[in-house]
C-alpha cells in the first residue's frame, strides 16, 4: 500500500501541466513501452502524473518527484529503494513518484524484473500497481472515472473512494480535481503529440 505524502496543493495552471511531458516523459511517450511491459500512451502518462499530483510529488511534472521520501525529504541513489522510515504525521518509508513502500517496491520490482529505482522502472511499476486493482483497462478506455479512482484508492491513500474519503483516513483529493488534473494533463499531452 502507498501511503499520501502530499499536502492538498491548487490545480497546476496549463504551462505546468506540460511539464509532465518534459526530458523523460516526452521520451516515454514517443518512444512506447521503453522495453518495460506497459506502453506509456497519452492516456496513462495522463494517470501516472495525476498519481504524482495526488501524492505530493508532481513537483512541476520535474523528474524530481521521483527521488521524494514521504515528508517531503529526497533521496539521490536510484539504483534502488531507498527504504528509510520517516516519522511525521504518520510513519512511512514510502518514496518515490508513486509513494512505493519497501515491500510494495519488492514485490513489482521482482514480478517486472526492474533493475533499479529509475523513473522508468517506477512508472512501469505504479501501471502495473494500476492493472492489478483493475483500474488500467477502464481508463484506458473511459479515463480517469469515479470508479477508477475508487480501485485506486487502496493502493494510493490519496485517491477517494466511491465516498470521497481515503481507504486509510488520510488527506485525500476529491474526485472533482483528480479528473479536473487528470483531464487538463491529458488534454497538454495530446496537444504536444499532436494527436
Amino acid at each position: 500500500m502507498v501511503l499520501c505524502a502530499g499536502a492538498s496543493q491548487p490545480p497546476q495552471s496549463s504551462q505546468t501541466l506540460l511539464a509532465g511531458v518534459g526530458d523523460s516523459s516526452r521520451a516515454s511517450l514517443s518512444s512506447g513501452n521503453e522495453g518495460g511491459r506497459y506502453e506509456l500512451t497519452p492516456e496513462r502518462r495522463a494517470l501516472l502524473n495525476t498519481i504524482r499530483y495526488a501524492e505530493g510529488t508532481w513537483k512541476d511534472g520535474e523528474d524530481k518527484g521521483y527521488q521524494i521520501m514521504y515528508g517531503g525529504g529526497q533521496f539521490q541513489d536510484l539504483s534502488r529503494h531507498p527504504e528509510r522510515v520517516i516519522v511525521k504525521r504518520y510513519t512511512s518509508a514510502a518514496a518515490g513518484a508513486y509513494q512505493f513502500l519497501p515491500k510494495t517496491w519488492k514485490g513489482v520490482a521482482q514480478e517486472l524484473r526492474l533493475s533499479s529505482f529509475e523513473p522508468r522502472h517506477q512508472d512501469q511499476a505504479a501501471l502495473h500497481l494500476a492493472e492489478r486493482r483493475g483500474a488500467l483497462d477502464e481508463i484506458d478506455r473511459q479515463g480517469l472515472t469515479k470508479d477508477a479512482m475508487a480501485k485506486l484508492a487502496p493502493e494510493w491513500a490519496s485517491f477517494p473512494t466511491k465516498a470521497g474519503h481515503s481507504a486509510y483516513g488520510q488527506p485525500v483529493k476529491s474526485h472533482q480535481e483528480l479528473a479536473s488534473f487528470y483531464s487538463s494533463n491529458l488534454r497538454q499531452l495530446r496537444n504536444q503529440l499532436g494527436a
